[in-house]
């Protein structure tokens, strides 16, 4: 197609190093293969995708829809990280058997635990399906040509051919200028087969996430089963361990600074190509808001979670998820700022406007810079709206997002009646059962009333319902959570019995229900329409910029697409860096960094005594380097989130480690790519092999692998 030629003939190898990229790995043949040759590697392309052949991407699955994982044995032995797998370890955890607080280990198949809804899910084929995505979309506006290409894309998802087990999803690149097709096998059976106890794999926990130097063994490992035709299926009994078409070697022989790496995975988002308009409202105003909220919810949880370990454990999972974002976005707007990168936006606008000029594209492209600073400036106050909205009663006050779940059950009942609401109760109450397993009513109640003081003082006063308008934060509070039933899932359970119009009236009496109600009306009536609005008009101006972008820049730009969860080939080298003047951080971390870290007791620093007596008796086996044991190395590959779990591969197709994070001076890489200062973070595959083997005893896994040097 000549949309792609165009893409590839402006991705030229520049005469600098290399400056990040998430690359399609089925369009890596070319100058992206020439680059990565210069960086060191020793494959060629066909070895990482292949079509007809097994390659390196038949052994990187997504695992749990959101992080990356890599098949490490003929067995379906995966290999992930310990936050990926955080939420199933916690889940088969008691205070009988505390798994995050000693680990878990199955030291035969019948061991293994399964986890029901865990998926792992493998790309079988990619292809470009851009001119039937677009077909009939020409002269329509912005939400007609929307709707049509859904229908399309809906049409084409169904009929595009594929194995009666397989599945098609198309994506779309560089914002729309682009649709690609990918055929994708689901396995369903996966079973927790070993995973260190949090004081290794959560080492460092909240205070060191996205630091460096980093000494976090953050990894856990599962079995993919399928049926007998080695084909997903459903768990049941008579399944047995999947057969991947590739596994990766582990290389025990270490890396070494300037040694080619490269990261497969599934980066979530990325918005590489936003207006320094855009940037600069996220630096000043959404971030600065969305840190404010998390901030708060987390100082309420971590009070808890130091006095009380059965808080501690039902939190666990929760307060690692808030805090993660809450860290990324303080680094993210800190980097933004280091780097200037609104300045440097800026200037390259002025030098796309002489390109546009220079083209003759007046008209087409004169006028988008323009309309960004409109549409940006129209689209604040809804923007931070709904930021307070959402981070306050979907994602961070439990007894609000389990109002706003039993709100949509009550929007079912009045557009569609009572059958599909009695249709959707039983999910929905599942649902709930899960999540009040790890639910405290002292905690929640703390919270709410921190959230709901900065939602009403800082939601721009418009958008705020009007029986909230005065009200008195701690009268309210005490009132919700000591009468409303969303307290407790008997609670709920009490709500949700009889007829339907009985049940919605019995919602509606309750104060817990009214109050998220309130919020969730005024949002969608004076928030959300104008914000949708808006934002599709930004979403129109962005896909026009992209393609002019790609129309007019130099022959040597590198012009990669944006994240989008799809499978994507980032490269680069082992590299220190230097976070601030006169300070030089090495590549690599060793044991000794987590023995000076050390606290007795502490819930984030706390070591094991037996890794500590290895450590004395510098009993590394095979896995030690020069008489130390290497933890954590970084590297200058591009990466973001979804890439947890990552393989880091050596320059013949060998892991070397596993990505968990990014270093802190660099975590604006999603908005913004700086070779000085972004680099990710990999446990050392041998402190992996160390753990399993040395440490938990498990060295039958280890038998499992290749391991190469």
């Amino acid at each position: 197609m000549k949309l792609l030629r165009l893409l590839v003939l402006f991705i030229t190898v520049p005469a600098i190093a290399q400056q990040g990229g998430m690359w399609i790995p089925s369009l890596l043949s070319g100058l992206n293969e020439k680059e990565m040759k210069h960086l060191g590697m020793k494959m060629s392309v066909k070895d990482i995708y292949d079509v007809n052949h097994s390659s390196l991407k038949d052994a990187v699955p997504q695992f749990d829809g959101g992080c990356t994982a890599e098949m490490i044995s003929d067995k379906g032995l995966l290999l992930t990280n310990h936050h990926c797998g955080f939420d199933n370890i916690q889940s088969h955890s008691t205070l009988e058997h505390d798994y995050l607080t000693n680990g878990f280990w199955a030291m035969s198949l019948a061991e293994e635990l399964p986890n029901p809804g865990v998926t792992v899910m493998f790309i079988v084929s990619i292809d470009d399906v851009t001119t039937k995505v677009l077909e009939n979309t020409q002269g329509l506006d912005e939400k007609a040509r929307q709707q049509k290409i859904q229908e399309n894309i809906a049409s084409l998802t169904k009929s595009l051919p594929k194995e009666a087990w397989q599945e098609n999803s198309i994506r779309t690149f560089y914002e729309g200028n682009q649709y690609i097709r990918f055929v994708t096998e689901t396995f369903k059976d996966v079973r927790l087969v070993g995973a260190p106890p949090s004081s290794i794999g959560k080492f460092g926990s909240d205070t060191d996430n996205w630091v460096w130097p980093r000494h976090t063994g953050d990894f856990s490992m599962f079995r993919i089963y399928a049926d007998k035709n080695n084909r997903p299926a459903e768990y049941s009994k008579d399944n047995v361990p999947y057969k991947p078409k590739h596994f990766f070697p582990v290389n025990i022989g270490g890396v070494k600074e300037n040694d080619f790496t490269m990261v497969f995975g599934y980066p979530g988002r990325t918005t590489e190509y936003l207006p320094a308009v855009a940037v600069e409202q996220i630096v000043n105003v959404l971030d600065p808001a969305r840190i404010e909220i998390r901030d708060a919810a987390l100082k309420v949880e971590d009070g808890f979670m130091r006095k009380d370990q059965q808080i501690k454990i039902q939190y666990a999972a929760k307060y690692a998820s808030i805090a993660n974002y809450w860290k990324k976005w303080i680094g993210e707007v800190q980097g933004l700022k280091k780097s200037n990168a609104v300045g440097v936006k800026r200037e390259y606008e002025k030098k796309f406007i002489q390109w546009v000029n220079a083209a003759g594209k007046q008209a087409q492209y004169g006028n988008l810079l323009p309309e960004f600073e409109k549409n940006y400036k129209d689209i604040q106050s809804y923007a931070l709206a709904r930021d307070y909205f959402v981070e306050v009663a979907l994602r961070n006050t439990e007894l609000l997002t389990t109002g706003y779940k039993l709100y949509q059950l009550e929007q079912v009942y009045t557009a569609r009646g009572a059958q599909s609401f009695n249709d959707r109760k039983g999910n929905a109450l599942k649902g709930l059962e899960a999540t009040f397993k790890d639910y405290s009513k002292v905690v929640d109640e703390k919270v709410f009333e921190q959230l709901i003081t900065l939602y009403l003082a800082k939601t721009p006063k418009q958008f705020l319902p009007e029986s909230l308008a005065n009200v008195n934060v701690g009268q309210l509070t005490a009132e919700v959570y000591g009468k409303s039933k969303l307290t407790s899932y008997d609670g709920v359970k009490q709500l949700m019995e009889g007829d339907p119009a009985a049940i919605i009236d019995r919602l509606n009496a309750d104060k817990g229900y009214q109050v998220i109600k309130a919020m969730t009306l005024a949002y969608y009536d004076k928030v959300l329409p104008k914000y949708e609005e808006i934002n599709l008009e930004i979403t129109a101006l962005q896909r026009t910029y992209m393609k002019a972008i790609l129309e007019l820049s130099p022959k040597d730009a590198r012009i990669f697409p944006d994240a989008n969860s799809t499978l994507r080939v980032t490269y680069g080298k082992v590299k220190g860096y230097e976070p601030r003047d006169a300070v030089y951080y090495e590549p690599k971390t060793y044991l000794d960094g987590v023995i000076e870290k050390y606290v007795p007791g502490d819930y984030e620093f706390d070591v094991p005594q037996k890794l500590i007596d290895l450590y004395n008796k510098k009993d590394y086996g095979q896995y030690g380097e020069n008489g130390k044991m290497p933890v954590c190395f970084i590297a200058t590959n591009h990466t973001t989130g979804g890439n947890s779990g990552s393989p880091a591969i050596d320059a013949k197709g060998n892991l070397i480690g596993l990505n968990f994070d990014r270093v802190w001076e660099g975590t604006m890489s999603d908005i913004y790519y700086d070779p000085e200062i972004c680099r990710n973070i990999m446990v050392d595959m041998r402190y992996v092999l160390f753990i399993v083997d040395k440490f938990a005893g498990a060295g039958h896994l280890v038998k499992e692998m290749k391991l190469v040097k």
